[in-house]
């Protein structure tokens, strides 16, 4: 029993990871705290005393391989975030922000619906904007998960440039297990290139100032050129065996009704026939349903990469339209 309990030990102690003393003793750690050196003036005695404090975080990793764009069907994924509850709440929330969302629709052309619904997904309205720390959640992608390593060591970069800049310490800032943060959980990237002070009181705060993450939502979808005034999806009519053709092998505007109509499709909307579109379909209780992403729509998948986000935030906003011109 006692040779039993050893060999899983040292099979357990075996299996953590290379770093389990220091980060900053990994090699590529420190060819990248290097890079930043000589690309943006950081000290390398405080990146290295910064990386001798960065946590691994195997959770983490278990949640990057499951997440619930790509597990979940619509059916299971949309009530997440649509409910009665969530649209109650909703309502409440813009009229204590009418000002900032009027305002915001206004200057960008983003309807505020639109900035409720993110703001409803990805926070909970600030309720919920992430427990881990964004330093030891970016560090632990960028130099333990391999497929997402180049993306998420640049995002570490922008998250030190963003402290550096910020003057604050690079632990103290909390976010979701990708590094997302405050209450629309911009990556650090597009703090940087995004976010707007709104209420114009010298800082950009996305964390505890609802009137920059109201703005910030509406300049990022402006800049990503969200067509004032067109909707974002349409319903499709689909007839034949070959309609599943026409479905967009990935998330672009990479056909044409036109050509979607040779497959079976037709739009239960008028459309002009050489509209760029991104056929996809969607599991519902009662079955498959088939649309057409319009721009609109290709707009918030930027936002996230997923279907099944975009076509619920098309229909959560949907939801608050009905209920703030009530």
């Amino acid at each position: 029993m006692i040779n039993r309990v050893v060999i899983i030990a040292i099979l357990l102690i075996s299996s953590l990871p290379a770093f389990a003393e220091r980060f900053s003793q990994q090699q590529d750690v420190q060819d990248y705290i290097q890079g930043l050196v000589a690309e943006h003036g950081f000290s390398e005695k405080e990146l290295v005393q910064w990386f001798d404090q960065v946590t691994y975080q195997e959770s983490i990793i278990k949640a990057l391989s499951r997440p619930a764009e790509k597990t979940k069907t619509f059916k299971s994924y949309k009530p997440m975030f649509v409910s009665a509850d969530t649209i109650k709440k909703g309502r409440a929330y813009y009229d204590l922000h009418r000002v900032a969302f009027e305002r915001a629709e206004m200057v960008y052309g983003i309807p505020a619906e639109i900035i409720l619904a993110i703001i409803a997904i990805e926070s909970r309205f600030g309720g919920n904007t992430g427990s881990y720390k964004v330093f030891d959640a970016l560090a632990t992608i960028g130099f333990f998960y391999p497929s997402r390593a180049t993306y998420f060591k640049k995002e570490l970069t922008e998250y030190l440039l963003f402290a550096k800049n910020q003057n604050i310490d690079p632990f103290s800032v909390k976010g979701s297990y990708a590094g997302a943060m405050g209450l629309v959980q911009f990556m650090p990237s597009s703090i940087r290139a995004y976010a707007v002070d709104f209420d114009y009181d010298g800082h950009i705060d996305l964390w505890d100032n609802p009137v920059d993450a109201i703005g910030s939502v509406a300049n990022y979808f402006k800049r990503h050129r969200w067509q004032d005034g067109r909707p974002v999806a349409i319903r499709a009519a689909v007839m034949g065996d070959d309609i599943d053709q026409a479905l967009a092998p990935k998330l672009a505007l990479s056909t044409t009704v036109a050509e979607t109509k040779a497959f079976g499709w037709v739009p239960t909307e008028s459309m002009v026939d050489d509209e760029p579109v991104l056929p996809f379909k969607i599991e519902t209780d009662s079955g498959f349903q088939y649309w057409y992403g319009m721009n609109n729509f290709y707009v918030i998948t930027r936002y996230n990469h997923s279907l099944l986000y975009a076509m619920t935030v098309n229909h959560l906003s949907q939801s608050f339209e009905q209920v703030i011109n009530e």
